[in-house]
């Protein structure tokens, strides 16, 4: 009979012992925030807590208003992601299916943008969000999200492998461009579109650099920007700054695990397409 290989078993073995490593962090963060104060600071470090309270959570929305921030970064996750959807398979499937001049060339040039550093561009953004007066204002956390270079190269790709005919025949019927997109090519989108929408929503959620340059009142905060502005305050105060912690991770944990599968397809789909 032949003898089990030992590598499946090692693989298995590492995987866990990394799964640990990663998980272990979150586990603490959790525990921490329902300890009582200075009891996160304990070495080694424990993983649940012997007397849990949650007066942090009821600080932080009681005394520090954080529910504020938390519906300010609500307001910028789903109209990112609602805005993101239209543009984007609007600007994804108009570069796969339509004839226009320059098309290719203009797809080339905006996947020569890719390699461009968001960092470079915030600059001139800035600058020009200031002109329209939007600085300041939760717009000006939405309006970078709404159409992104990865987003149209997802989409377009996806959008290659719907049937030309299938649009011909609706053409032929009488249908115009913009029924054909919401009746025919939207549906087959469904996939990718999930992706984008659980990746953009996921990416305006945990924004912290440029709401942080674009949102100077505290009352359009969004939670990033003000757990940040919350931990200089608190630095000592570890139980609460993880409270905060948890708020904020918590609702991206859920968001991915709602569409992990659509998700991991979506992404291997899009990028095999074409």
């Amino acid at each position: 009979m032949k003898r089990p290989s030992a590598q499946p078993i090692v693989l298995h073995a590492v995987l866990a012992a990394l799964a640990a490593l990663t998980i272990f962090p979150l586990l603490w963060m959790l525990a921490a925030s329902f300890m009582a104060p200075g009891g996160a600071n304990t070495l080694p470090p424990r993983l649940w807590p012997e007397s849990p309270t949650f007066e942090h959570y009821a600080a932080l929305f009681e005394r520090m208003n954080l529910a504020r921030s938390l519906s300010n970064s609500a307001i910028v996750a789903v109209a990112s992601t609602l805005l993101s959807l239209l543009v984007n398979s609007l600007a994804g499937y108009a570069f796969a299916k339509l004839r226009f001049h320059g098309r290719d060339r203009t797809f080339a040039l905006l996947l020569g943008a890719l390699v461009i550093p968001a960092q470079v561009g915030m600059l001139p953004l800035f600058l020009l969000l200031e002109r329209l007066g939007l600085v300041n204002s939760l717009w000006s956390a939405i309006i970078p999200s709404i159409a992104t270079v990865f987003g149209i190269f997802m989409v377009r790709q996806f959008a290659l492998s719907v049937p030309d005919a299938l649009l011909d025949a609706a053409r032929i019927d009488g249908a115009g461009e913009f029924e054909i997109y919401r009746t025919i090519v939207l549906p087959l989108l469904k996939p990718i579109l999930v992706t984008l929408a659980a990746f953009t929503f996921l990416s305006a959620w945990n924004d912290f650099m440029w709401p942080l340059i674009v949102l100077s009142d505290e009352s359009k905060y969004t939670l990033p920007v003000a757990l940040a502005n919350l931990s200089g305050e608190h630095v000592q105060d570890t139980e609460l700054m993880m409270a905060g912690a948890v708020i904020t991770v918590l609702p991206t944990i859920l968001v991915f695990l709602w569409l992990q599968r659509a998700y991991v397809r979506g992404v291997m789909m899009g990028g095999v397409k074409g």
